[in-house]
C-alpha cells in the first residue's frame, strides 16, 4: 500500500508554507541545523514584485503568504512539523523534513527568470 497523500491534513496554505519552508531549507546559507536534530529557518526570501527566488525555483508571491501568518506556523507546529515562536524563530522538524507536500512542482518554478 502506497503512503497515504497529506496525512496531516493540511490544508491548501499550510502546504504551500511547509513546501516553501523544505525549499528554503535547502538553500545554502539559508538554514543550519539545530542541537535538537531540527532545521532552523535563518533567512528568508525577499519579494521583488510579485515574485521571490528559491535557489534556482521561482515562487509566486501569492504562493507565500503563509510564511508570514501567525495561523500557519500555529498549525504547522501542532502538527509537529515545525517548532516555531512567533515571529522570531521557526525551524523544519524531521517530520517536517521529510513530509511529502505533492506539490513542489506546481508552486516552485524552475527555469528562466520570469
Amino acid at each position: 500500500m502506497s503512503p497515504k497523500i497529506n496525512p496531516s491534513k493540511l490544508n491548501p496554505l499550510q502546504l504551500r508554507t511547509l513546501t516553501l519552508l523544505q525549499a528554503i531549507a535547502q538553500i545554502p546559507g539559508a538554514a543550519n541545523p539545530t542541537p535538537e536534530g531540527d532545521t532552523a529557518i535563518t533567512q528568508f526570501p525577499h519579494a521583488h514584485g510579485d515574485h521571490f527566488h528559491l535557489g534556482d525555483a521561482m515562487v509566486n508571491a501569492s504562493d507565500a503568504t503563509g510564511l508570514e501568518n501567525e495561523n500557519v506556523w500555529n498549525a504547522l507546529n501542532r502538527k509537529g512539523l515545525i517548532k516555531a515562536v512567533w515571529p522570531d524563530q521557526i525551524a523544519l522538524t524531521p517530520a517536517g523534513i521529510g513530509y511529502d507536500t505533492g506539490i513542489a512542482d506546481q508552486i516552485l518554478h524552475k527555469g528562466g527568470h520570469h
